[in-house]
């Protein structure tokens, strides 16, 4: 890779003589956000063999949460519950011959390192620990079109891993690779795979189990539409904690997803398409080493909690970089109201003029003031939280002032000149800051991906020798934007019911965007039936539809990308979420939730597939 580096870097030694690639690689995940549970690591390691325990600790909320971090302290900026883990775990996985892969590294992936060189020396024990950087582009963020950004991180992919593993590493930490690079980089490593087309269908396999892996226990039965049923089918499984995936992940990319024995949750071909349609966009899953087409995916129930995947197809990578660019966007407060009984629509109106009129009676106004909508409540209800709504007052300006005092003193002093059961569901709260994310794409060459080795070496590592041309090029990192496929016209749809009804969902945020998957559930239709289904969902589900189901949607774009091999669509909603999780005044900031409400909405289904 060209560009300029701060140090030269030194001749990259000879490598080890590999040894000969076993059948299947086996490798898990310990951790799916910051925060994760702390225990997971031991249970991973301790649950039976893994050739490799990956961790992801990073997303576009963490990297702002730690670069708020450094600006307190510039030796922080890594996520400190990895060292917790490593003070417990590191002697078992040295023991069990177990390398652990994480990028946990965050902004400061040396910084991390270095202490996991002191938690081995003060437990005796022999690690040999390497950090691979050069995504931190703060230093160039005017090049980057990021000028004055809290943090400026590029998406790297998983050949610096690779590399450091090669280089006899037992313990690697990043900073901003791509979620499935922390898969793709030891599959690399230990395949003997190149970065050339000649291994883009093996590396788009490892990038879909990166994916399937990266979240954690959402792959075994977390946050699925369909583990309320199952629970309730078998409830035993469920009543332990979920336990954490894993692959065996063979030469080709195909793979078997998988759990260790006597964990939690499930391994079905729904949880794990729960987890392919999670926060993607369109078909084409543009990544740093290679484009994966995830039309391509086939899955098989291949035993219990064993899902085959196989199939998948890659091409050459895009030719720019994604970066992820977070900016301090301001101050924000929330006042939250409770509305009882008869009239909350009234009951609304009123104190909204009222703080409106105060809000402008008191200095300036902050710049942005958000209501949320009410609904009415159940009649008669025999409790008085039953009989309640919420009304929520959200306001933002890019200076703490006037969403402090001034705002929250307005609030207070309605409480005993405003609507009848006036009541706040929490005292007054200060202003807190909030960060804007905003993607943007930077060409390789402003890139200098580099592994630090154990011993201190430097090792730049060389971009992919193929890239896709420009007019496929619509920059890497998670996703780029294509046409939208469409079968026939709807057919004449019959009853009415709620779309969750045979259809399950699964959702998120990509920055400022919402993603929205929906398929036909494995619910032991016949093959017919599922098929006809999957018709029915892939023509139901146009932009147009989404829009009615979600009328937040109504004045947005929204693309919808059909996916014939797992019965489904791929929806994005682009600004559903404004600024970003960070930024966003939306009940569900994050659209977590959004493919739950989706499901309860009602449609028009045939007769015939029910």
């Amino acid at each position: 890779m060209s560009g300029t580096s701060a140090e030269p870097a030194a001749e990259p030694a000879a490598e080890p003589a590999a040894e000969p690639a076993a059948d299947v690689l086996r490798i898990g995940n310990c951790s799916g956000f910051y925060g994760d549970r702390l225990s997971a690591m031991r249970e991973m390691l301790e649950g039976g063999p893994l050739d490799v325990l990956t961790g992801d600790y990073l997303a576009e909320l963490t990297m702002l949460i730690l670069g708020k971090d450094t600006l307190k302290d510039p030796g922080a900026g890594y996520a400190r519950t990895f060292v917790r883990q490593a003070e417990e775990c590191l002697g078992l996985a040295l023991e069990r011959g177990t390398r652990l892969v994480a990028n946990a590294g965050g902004l400061n992936p040396a910084g991390l390192a270095e202490r996991i060189r002191e938690v081995a020396r003060g437990l005796g024990l022999d690690a040999a620990v390497a950090h691979v950087e050069g995504d931190d582009l703060r230093s160039r963020a005017a090049e980057a079109g990021a000028e004055g950004a809290l943090t400026v991180n590029a998406y790297l992919g998983g050949a610096g891993i690779a590399a450091a593993l090669r280089g006899g590493a037992d313990v690697v930490v990043t900073g901003r690779v791509t979620d499935a690079s922390l898969v793709v980089g030891p599959a690399v490593a230990h395949f003997g795979w190149t970065l050339d087309p000649a291994h883009h269908d093996a590396l788009a396999g490892a990038v879909v189990v990166g994916h399937v892996l990266e979240c954690g226990t959402q792959a075994t039965g977390g946050n699925f539409s369909g583990a309320l049923a199952l629970r309730a089918a078998d409830p035993e499984p469920w009543s332990r904690p979920l336990g954490f995936p894993l692959a065996e992940l063979a030469a080709d990319g195909s793979a078997t997803i998988t759990k260790h024995p006597g964990t939690g949750g499930a391994v079905t071909v729904d949880t794990v398409t729960a987890q392919l349609l999670y926060e993607v966009q369109s078909a084409r899953y543009l990544g740093p080493d290679v484009t994966t087409h995830l039309d391509t995916v086939e899955l098989e129930q291949a035993g219990e909690d064993r899902v085959r995947l196989s199939g998948v197809r890659g091409s050459a990578p895009p030719g720019r970089l994604k970066v992820c660019v977070n900016e301090l966007g301001g101050w924000r407060n929330t006042a939250e109201l409770v509305l009882t009984g008869l009239d909350v629509e009234a009951k609304a109106a009123w104190v909204r003029a009222q703080l409106d009129a105060a809000l402008d009676a008191g200095g300036r106004r902050p710049a942005e003031v958000h209501w949320s909508q009410v609904t009415q409540p159940a009649l008669d209800a025999e409790t008085e939280e039953a009989a309640s709504v919420l009304l929520r007052c959200s306001v933002k300006d890019p200076e703490p002032g006037p969403v402090g005092k001034p705002f929250t003193a307005a609030v207070v002093e309605l409480a005993l000149a405003s609507y009848p059961g006036f009541t706040l569901t929490g005292p007054p709260a200060a202003p807190t800051p909030y960060g804007v994310y905003r993607p943007a794409y930077v060409e390789r060459s402003l890139v200098e991906h580099t592994v630090v080795h154990a011993d201190g070496r430097r090792e730049v590592v060389a971009d992919p020798t193929v890239l896709a041309p420009p007019e496929e090029d619509d920059g890497a990192g998670e996703a780029g934007r294509r046409p939208s496929p469409y079968p026939a016209p709807q057919d004449t749809l019959t009853r009415r019911l709620p779309l969750g009804t045979f259809v399950h969902a699964r959702s998120g945020d990509k920055g400022g965007d919402a993603n929205l998957g929906l398929w036909v559930a494995h619910d032991g239709a016949p093959p017919e039936q599922h098929a006809a289904r999957s018709r029915w969902l892939q023509k139901l589900i146009t932009p147009r539809k989404v829009r009615e189901l979600v009328p937040e949607a109504a004045d947005l774009d929204v693309e919808v990308f059909v996916l014939p091999n797992l019965g489904g669509v791929n929806v994005l909603v682009r600004g559903l979420l404004g600024d970003g999780v960070a930024a966003s005044t939306r009940f569900d900031p994050q659209a977590k939730a959004l493919g739950e409400w989706v499901r309860s909405r009602t449609v028009h289904i045939e007769e015939g597939l029910l």
